[in-house]
């Protein structure tokens, strides 16, 4: 494939001098001839693609001309409105499941203006939107990746490959942009390297995560406690804490308290993964770690939660058993059993209630 751009030439005096000083040849239009290999149609044979290279090696024009209107610019957001309420006509269960799936999973967040966000949360609000936006067609998002932190970005990239690939985010991807460090997160069918001029169509891999899992101070739940959906201030100093790092820096927080009345068991009171580093199951690992532990103690290990993300996730995972739902209107609780899960999964105060079992002795050979 051979493309060519121009762009016209604005024969100023300052351009003159240039000219003369750098003996640069002045014309009329400069001309530039992009020849690379042909990406791979859009023929639903893949789900994810990446065109990388240097800036200015042509990565958006190459976008342009072989895949069209799909190429998707970030646009501009609301002063006035929280971000919850940018996502034009889209149901409120869509908007809420895409922020989730991409790894902004986090209710005090989306209610916020995307003006007041991170850098880090303001990528995932703009990559749910242009996601969203394909109803199950192709996205090929411009600038990748390009204003935020690198380890955000390889997290970032790691949520949104696991969500394409679930089928968790119905649509193809491709990203477009200079970072290189993302390929391996983003787990890529196949690769247009600008520099090179050429299609890799192998299979990448996404590196393992790596977390330090410490017994910690009351005083943590301090950096954490802002990106809970429940009242931060309620959590008890009596709880037990844990943290979990990932590169020497704290990412998400656990903590256990004693179910009152209950003698040997239990309670998981808070379970909380910063924004950045949400969408790649962090928080669940450090939830199950701490579980495990407690059970070996030979305590039974309990947690109730109404995040729709947290409810689902628990209830695919054998390791814990649903026990109950609990539904509060004007806060007064009642129960209901198991029978009614699917609509108990909805944005508001029901809680999913569950017990852990652990792995048998045969699960953690094999594990």
């Amino acid at each position: 494939m051979k493309i060519e751009l121009q762009c016209p030439v604005h024969n100023s005096y300052q351009v003159q001098q240039v000219g003369g000083m750098f003996d640069v040849s002045i014309a009329e239009r400069l001309v530039t001839t992009i020849e690379v290999e042909d990406p791979p149609v859009d023929d639903g044979s893949w789900q994810i693609g990446c065109i990388v290279g240097t800036s200015g090696g042509g990565k958006s024009s190459i976008a342009q001309h072989c895949y069209g209107d799909t190429l998707y610019h970030a646009g501009d957001w609301d002063e006035n409105k929280a971000v919850i309420d940018c996502f034009g006509n889209a149901d409120i269960k869509a908007i809420t499941a895409m922020l989730t799936a991409v790894g902004f999973s986090s209710p005090p967040s989306w209610i916020k203006p995307y003006s007041v966000l991170s850098n880090g949360e303001k990528s995932r609000c703009d990559l749910a939107r242009a996601l969203l936006s394909a109803q199950g067609g192709l996205v090929v998002y411009d600038e990748y990746t390009s204003v935020v932190d690198r380890n955000v970005a390889k997290i970032m990239s790691a949520a949104l490959a696991k969500g394409i690939k679930s089928k968790k985010i119905d649509c193809r991807f491709i990203s477009v942009g200079c970072h290189y460090d993302i390929l391996d997160w983003l787990e890529p069918d196949w690769v247009l390297d600008v520099n090179t001029g050429m299609v890799d169509r192998r299979l990448l891999r996404r590196p393992s995560i790596e977390l330090k899992i410490y017994k910690c101070h009351y005083n943590n739940w301090r950096l954490f406690a802002k990106h809970h959906y429940l009242d931060s201030k309620k959590l008890s100093t009596s709880s037990q804490c844990y943290v979990a790092l990932y590169d020497e820096i704290p990412v998400s927080f656990c903590s256990v308290m004693s179910n009152c009345g209950h003698k040997g068991r239990r309670r998981i009171s808070r379970i909380v993964t910063l924004p950045d580093y949400q969408g790649i199951g962090i928080g669940k690992a450090l939830l199950n770690f701490v579980a495990d532990k407690y059970k070996n103690d030979r305590h039974r290990v309990s947690i109730g939660t109404s995040h729709p993300a947290m409810v689902q996730s628990l209830h695919r995972d054998d390791r814990w058993i649903l026990t109950s739902i609990n539904s509060s209107e004007n806060n007064k609780g009642t129960t209901q059993k198991t029978k009614g899960l699917r609509n108990s999964i909805v944005i508001g105060r029901k809680v999913a209630c569950f017990e852990y079992k652990g792995c048998d002795r045969a699960e953690q050979v094999g594990a």
